[in-house]
């Protein structure tokens, strides 16, 4: 693909997936052609008209089951599995039953990094319920604000082989009685307990590598999803039954079922049109007779209908059965005329629909897609429109005074909440229509009717919500995007918001953009001193993108142009491309995007999306990815100010902290600063190590907060400590003394701090903490405790605070251990298990150095890429002349 960039490895932030697979690799096979296990389809590789008939395993059958009875445990209406994809960039919609898939069609694909329930229980390998719109807005407001709807759901990760492959979903109504937590997980665990097992033997016989680690090998999708129906309720079935009447004899003959709905048996039937005549009501015969003439004539009989005695309850009283008759006249042996047909029950559907003619309200069915599937004539008076013109469609798009995405939105609220909605509509003849949706599980029956228009109706307004029934607010006519498009303008938004570095953005747009939109490579370029520099990219050939690195704005290339000109630029296939830019040097990919990144009017850069198909860009896909170009160039520039920023405070804060710690006779002492990866990634923490007239202080304090502030007050607090101890203050006056400047400063913060001095010559300390986790100590045996030392509050809280002194002797051989709270602090865990680990960590470690033991402490701190809170440690080794 042909755009300005490069991969220079100093600017570039890479997002290779796992495997380096291209995302689609197999999307130009046929469907059904793919190989099992390659991608979760396939043969086992056998090929041949001799396979035709042998329906290769396909990975919808093995989960179909689970899904459905995982629903129908959990009295829900809806079910979806998704399945990793294969660059595991994406969770990828596999299996739908009970919510149709045009409605889920924004959801076929998520990221996996997304703020979205399924993508966090993928991640966490953990199940979540959320039994309502309230937890779910809490846990999830990105996901509500794409699905403003009334639901519960319960999301549980599916392993194969210990490793997380998807997620099952379950759809609950909250009309329902709400269900205990422990009755949802046992629902989840048997489920995917269930769907682990037929996936693992689905898996191994899949061709793939082999052993224990092997087997969620080909586990992935990459397809639509799948669509399965929920068993039917049971309803009464029709009767039909096959009748022959000679014409011309006047006898009759049919099966079993014919004859019990005239309500005879075959040994008590003569077969003589008197017999039958007898069975008919009387104000019926004519029907009976006049199909007779009618075959005669016409050579056919349709939808006579007469009623027949029904004495099947044995009462003595008199009721009769709606039938009609259907048939052909047929050529019998010799001059004979044959009519064949069949006797039906018109007791039920046939009956429904006419009743359902006669009502004064139009009524019409959507099947689960949305579609017309049945409309009376009353409805299509209403609507002003034919029957042909609406079966098989969307109603808000056979209608052109309907084509509004807030119509499509109330059927989503419907089939989503499982609840009746209503709204009125302002129709195309200038009165107002009343609608209220009925929903199931396999559709949705509607009414209409005429009403007035509603108190305080304005002439632009379209859709009012109809009493308290209406589902969703008050909506205004718009030409803009369909609600797929606007979900994924609106989770970018809600995405970026919480993306703080330049690095979080290109993250987001990477892991937005792709799954949304079914790309497969990314690249995203900023202007600097005039020229194109790449950022972030993904899915690009090793080097492809050296060749651009650097280009001037004045270069014949696409991404540059939809810079300059600020126009977006689409290509649908490599000769559109070609054809614009002859010269230009192509990737493997089929069809390119170019969006220009301007953020308040100034061109901030270009973002390149590439797809490995020939791809269709709909006017509704353009608008929604130009939009969403603009959202990223607002975050981009936004996160380039907050990274200067940060560049200064960091800078301001390591030039607080120690460069050299001292060199003391007989001790060895390590210190190691990690600043958080949240906020403006700077804090308060400190270490110090001080020479004093008794022997030497060793210090670690923690000042709440992450920001400059916090900073310029730890600075302050240092110098007060570093100037008390120097001056020969004894411990507890050098606590007593910061803690009322600390106070004085009237600041606002508060700070945490733990003081030992220690004598290098006799091992003897004393040592004085302020709120500050309490310190570990490693003996020469190896024995490692954490010192319970008795404490007194926070700096800053009371000036007037007393902090009582500990006495301690090391032996020669200890390490003792001072630290902040980053060290031992994670989200979701408490502080004394994260002491614990510390702990067990520092006893079991033989490090040939203190400089080594210190970098393994912090190691379990650095690698964690989500860290909240600064971390310090300052590493003491009394007694150490040598590496022990």
């Amino acid at each position: 693909m042909a755009h300005p960039g490069g991969s220079d490895q100093r600017t570039v932030f890479r997002a290779s997936a796992p495997g380096g697979r291209d995302m689609d690799e197999a999307a130009a096979v046929p469907r059904g052609e793919r190989p099992a296990g390659v991608r979760g389809r396939g043969t086992d590789g056998e090929s041949g008209a001799g396979r035709a008939a042998q329906a290769a395993p396909r990975i919808e059958d093995v989960i179909a089951e689970p899904v459905v009875a995982a629903v129908r445990a959990m009295q829900g209406y809806g079910g979806l599995v998704y399945l990793r994809s294969r660059d595991r960039r994406s969770l990828v919609l596999c299996v739908v039953c009970g919510v149709p898939r045009s409605l889920l069609k924004s959801w076929w694909r998520v990221p996996v990094g997304g703020g979205l329930p399924m993508s966090e229980a993928y991640r966490r390998v953990e199940s979540l319920w959320l039994p309502d719109e309230a937890a779910t807005m809490l846990r999830f407001p990105q996901f509500t604000a794409a699905l403003p709807y009334p639901f519960a759901s319960a999301y549980q990760p599916v392993r194969v082989g210990g490793e997380a492959v998807g997620v099952l979903v379950v759809l609950r109504s909250v009309a329902r009685e709400r269900m205990d937590e422990r009755a949802v997980g046992v629902v989840l665990h048997d489920a995917g307990r269930d769907m682990e097992r037929r996936l693992t033997e689905f898996a191994r016989r899949m061709p793939g590598p082999t052993g224990p680690d092997a087997v969620a090998y080909g586990i992935d999708y990459d397809d639509q999803p799948v669509g399965v129906q929920l068993p039917t309720p049971p309803a009464r079935a029709v009767s039909v039954g096959m009748v022959e009447w000679d014409l011309d004899s006047d006898r009759w003959s049919g099966d079993d079922d014919a004859l019990s709905l005239l309500g005879v048996s075959r040994d008590g039937f003569g077969g003589t049109m008197a017999e039958v005549e007898a069975r008919v009501s009387p104000d019926d015969l004519y029907e009976l007779r006049a199909s007779r003439r009618e075959a005669a004539d016409a050579g056919q009989v349709r939808a006579r209908r007469f009623r027949v005695l029904d004495d099947r309850r044995g009462d003595g009283q008199i009721r009769y059965r709606p039938v009609e008759l259907w048939g052909h006249v047929v050529r019998a042996e010799g001059p004979g005329r044959l009519l064949v047909g069949a006797l039906v029950d018109a007791a039920g559907g046939v009956a429904a629909s006419e009743a359902a003619e006669r009502l004064p309200d139009g009524l019409f069915s959507l099947d689960q897609d949305g579609r017309v599937s049945y409309a009376n004539r009353r409805c299509l008076e209403l609507l002003g429109c034919e029957l042909d013109s609406l079966l098989g469609h969307h109603p808000w798009e056979a209608l052109t005074w309907l084509h509004d995405p807030a119509y499509e939105d109330r059927y989503r609220a419907a089939m989503l909440s499982q609840e009746t909605v209503s709204y009125l509509v302002h129709a195309a003849d200038g009165g107002w229509l009343g609608f209220v949706l009925y929903p199931g599980v396999h559709g949705l029956t509607g009414r209409v009717f005429r009403t007035d228009a509603p108190v305080g109706a304005e002439p632009g307004r379209a859709l009012a919500p109809l009493g308290p029934a209406a589902a969703a607010p008050t909506s205004e006519l718009v030409a803009a995007p369909r609600a797929g498009a606007l979900y994924h303008v609106v989770q970018m938004a809600s995405v970026l918001t919480e993306a703080v570095t330049v690095r979080d953005v290109c993250r987001a747009v990477a892991e937005q953009l792709l799954p949304a939109f079914g790309a497969q490579e990314i690249a995203l370029y900023l202007i600097r001193e005039g020229r194109m520099h790449l950022l972030w990219e993904s899915g690009y050939p090793e080097h492809f993108l050296d060749r651009f690195e650097g280009v001037p704005l004045d270069a014949n290339l696409p991404g540059v142009h939809a810079l300059t000109t600020r126009l977006p630029l689409f290509f649908e296939s490599p000769e559109a491309l070609v054809n614009a830019y002859p010269e230009l040097v192509l990737d493997p990919m089929n069809a390119w995007s170019f969006l220009p990144l301007i953020a308040s009017g100034h061109p901030v850069g270009s973002c390149i999306l590439g797809w490995s198909t020939p791809h269709r860009f709909t006017p509704e896909e353009r608008s929604a990815l130009t939009a969403l170009g603009g959202l990223a160039a607002q975050a981009m520039e936004r996160a380039r100010l907050y990274d200067a920023e940060s560049a200064v405070a960091r800078g301001l804060q390591e030039g607080l902290l120690p460069h050299r710690l001292p060199a003391i006779d007989r001790l060895l002492t390590a210190g190691r600063y990690l600043p958080g990866t949240q906020g403006m990634a700077i804090g308060g923490d400190w270490y110090d190590v001080i020479r004093t007239g008794r022997g030497v202080a060793l210090v670690i304090g923690d000042v709440e907060g992450h920001s400059v502030g916090a900073a310029a007050v730890m600075g302050q607090l240092r110098s007060a400590v570093h100037a008390f101890a120097a001056s020969g203050r004894p411990p507890q006056e050098v606590i007593t003394h910061t803690n009322r400047l600390l106070a004085e400063l009237e600041t606002d913060v508060f700070a945490t701090c733990c003081y030992i001095e220690l004598d290098p010559g006799t091992g003897r300390a004393l040592a004085v903490r302020a709120g500050h986790p309490p310190p570990l100590l490693r003996h020469p045996d190896g024995r490692t405790e954490s010192l319970d030392l008795p404490g007194g509050v926070l700096l800053g809280v009371q000036p007037d605070a007393v902090y009582p002194v500990t006495s301690l002797t090391l032996a020669p051989g200890s390490v003792l251990v001072l630290y902040t709270d980053g060290l031992v602090e994670t989200p979701g865990g408490d502080i004394e298990t994260g002491i614990e680990t510390v702990r067990r960590s520092l006893a079991d470690d033989r490090a040939a150095s203190v400089e080594e033991l210190a970098d393994r402490l912090v190691r379990t701190a650095r690698r964690t890429e989500d860290r909240p809170d600064d971390v310090a440690l300052l590493l003491t080794a009394y007694g150490w002349d040598a590496a022990p």
